[in-house]
């Protein structure tokens, strides 16, 4: 399984937005694409996708951009990636009679592959990600004498 280039922009753009959760002011794409390296016109239809799934709201104005629309700590990376992939919980469901023996057992260990990356990906948060990030920041820094 591949991170997309897609998944990885969105999840960054939901981090800056959990980062400033707690100001409780909406941040302009502008912003968020220039603190995370990412294209203004690529950001800006992520998070319309993101919208339409109900993660971030939008808010217009002079001082509109986008905020999260729950808390950080109740948005998982489950939520993330099936509102942008478009992931199905469910097998598909194919003609079982014409299958071979070889194929049903590669569809087993594809769906066992399948559940647990959805039980990863349920048991973090954007929290989670934020509080990684900022452990991280701290053992990056060094102290010079």
């Amino acid at each position: 399984m591949e991170l997309s280039c897609k998944t990885e922009y969105a999840l960054l753009a939901l981090l800056e937005l959990a980062c400033h959760y707690s100001d409780n002011e909406p941040l302009q794409i502008r912003q968020i694409a220039a603190q995370q390296n990412i294209p203004d016109r690529y950001l800006e239809q992520l998070l319309a996708t993101l919208r339409r799934g109900g993660l971030v709201r939008s808010q217009r104005g002079a001082k509109g951009g986008y905020l999260l629309s729950r808390e950080p700590w109740k948005i998982t990376l489950l939520e993330v990636v099936s509102c942008l992939e478009g992931l199905d919980a469910k097998p598909s469901e194919n003609n079982n009679t014409s299958k071979t023996v070889e194929s049903a057992v590669v569809e087993e260990i594809w769906q066992e592959v399948h559940q647990t990356a959805n039980s990863v990906l349920q048991g973090y948060t954007l929290q989670d990600l934020a509080e990684k990030r900022d452990s991280r920041r701290q053992l990056d820094i060094m102290y010079y004498i």
